[in-house]
């Protein structure tokens, strides 16, 4: 068990990442369309887990996280949009995830639920919807390994991207600093493409995670990979 709590042989993968999310991939190909995007440089992917109940939207769980887990290395990010994500965290863990992200809004004691991620072997991730303040994170920034800040309102790909939640990319950054800590890596989440991801790494985002800019525009996955790293390179 490392410093932080945490045990995983499987290392967050470091510097501008983009994250595709297989929740706009073709889950009749699922595996396939994985190789593929990691074939054109992908090694962490966002497995979106919604209940019905905290956004309005069913997608996937278990069986899909496990099936994936069996076809490939590559980190796997858990981000659970659920009620009662506590209850949840060890069947997740086992399953293979690498990194579960839970939402301040929905985790009744968030302290204690981050501290449980690293305690079975996962980074804990925490994720703040466009309407969360930053400031709501504050107690919490030593416990975690990664801020989602989303930037569309969670249940549902291909929405617009919602440029007036960058500003809390940076404000999640300076509240580290000003806390003592290092700042953990930003992720943000929703209507990312080439277009806006440029804006999301300026504002000091390093991780992106592209659904359908990634599975669905009709260039394919590899160009469509290609471009996205290419719009967030300036900022290296």
């Amino acid at each position: 068990m490392s410093e932080n709590g945490r045990s995983s042989s499987r290392a967050m993968p470091q510097g501008m990442v983009i994250a595709p999310s297989i929740l706009a991939a073709d889950y009749a190909r699922l595996g396939a369309e994985v190789a593929e995007a990691e074939a054109a440089g992908a090694e962490w992917f966002q497995v979106d887990v919604m209940d019905g109940h905290y956004v309005p939207n069913l997608s996937i769980g278990l069986p899909v996280l496990e099936s994936l887990r069996a076809v490939t290395d590559s980190f796997l990010d858990v981000h659970l949009m659920i009620d009662n994500p506590e209850m949840f965290l060890e069947p997740f863990a086992k399953a293979g995830a690498d990194l579960i992200t839970i939402h301040q809004e929905a985790s009744t004691h968030l302290h204690s639920d981050l501290h449980r991620i690293r305690e079975l072997g996962c980074y804990a991730g925490v994720a703040i919807n466009p309407g969360t303040p930053a400031e709501t994170l504050s107690e919490v920034l030593g416990y975690v390994d990664l801020v989602l800040v989303m930037t569309v309102n969670p249940g549902f790909g291909g929405q617009k991207f919602i440029s007036e939640a960058l500003p809390k990319v940076t404000k999640v950054r300076q509240m580290a600093i000003d806390a003592g800590l290092t700042p953990p890596p930003v992720q943000v989440d929703g209507g990312v493409d080439p277009t806006s991801a440029p804006a999301a790494a300026a504002a000091g985002a390093t991780v992106f995670v592209a659904g359908s800019s990634c599975f669905r525009w009709p260039a394919g996955i590899a160009a469509n990979f290609a471009a996205l790293e290419r719009s967030v390179m300036v900022h290296v």
